[in-house]
């Protein structure tokens, strides 16, 4: 069985396009807008195959975008070059950025990265994207909630038959995490499908112990917010922070 997001990696924006990315990306440039920060240097941290990354490229900031994906890195530079856009990407794990010049004017971590990084490891982690930012500079990052990963995900499973391939995806529920297997099956063009597997681990984060570790690691946090800042919504939770 291989590792996260290595057969996904081709197929993730294509199953995940309900997710509206439009409207997100607009969310969280409204909040770069908000700060006052509307150009200059930014980081996607766990970028995967780049759909932010390029899209604030197009908005005419400077992007870099890091994942520990061989795979989603490839995809996100052949997206990258058909849409003709052309931001830097960086094979790195989250615990490890770096950037590569002048420090960052933002810098994001959106679409769940952070619940691959073990509760051990998430002062280090922004410790390390705080060193990548200038003073005052936006840190904005999500998680799927507690709710979502204990009630939703969590034991369930999930399956899906389209044109192209479908999948089954396994759920299981412990203590502190969600242990994922998903399997998929690609249609070939001689109509043959072809199966592959691989495994998630997703880390379950309450909402107060990011607050703390975020203020830990040298950040403020301005505000918490559901999807779409929906206060109301309970599946995601949403951090505005700034560097202090």
């Amino acid at each position: 069985m291989d590792g996260a997001y290595t057969n996904l990696a081709d197929w993730f924006e294509y199953l995940n396009s309900d997710c509206d990315y439009e409207k997100w990306s607009q969310y969280l440039y409204a909040h770069l807008q908000d700060l006052g920060i509307v150009r200059g240097k930014g980081l996607d941290i766990g970028c995967g195959s780049g759909r932010f990354t390029r899209e604030f490229q197009r908005r005419g900031f400077a992007m870099t975008g890091y994942d520990v994906s061989e795979q989603m890195l490839a995809k996100a530079q052949q997206l990258s070059a058909k849409e003709g856009v052309f931001p830097q990407y960086i094979l790195s794990d989250a615990r490890a950025v770096r950037v590569l010049g002048e420090k960052a004017d933002f810098a994001l971590c959106v679409n769940d990265c952070l619940n691959y990084i073990p509760p051990k490891d998430i002062v280090s982690a922004f410790t390390h994207i705080r060193n990548c930012l200038k003073k005052e500079a936006a840190f904005l990052f999500d998680v799927s909630s507690e709710t979502k990963l204990r009630e939703t995900i969590g034991n369930n499973v999930f399956c899906e038959d389209r044109e192209e391939l479908a999948y089954l995806w396994f759920n299981r529920l412990l203590e502190d995490r969600v242990e994922m297997e998903i399997t998929l099956f690609v249609k070939q063009a001689d109509g043959r499908f072809v199966r592959s597997e691989e495994r998630h681990v997703q880390y379950i984060h309450s909402a107060s112990f990011l607050q703390d570790a975020a203020e830990r690691a040298g950040f403020s946090v301005l505000a918490t917010e559901g999807a779409f800042g929906d206060r109301t919504d309970r599946s995601r939770v949403n951090f505005l922070c700034v560097r202090k």
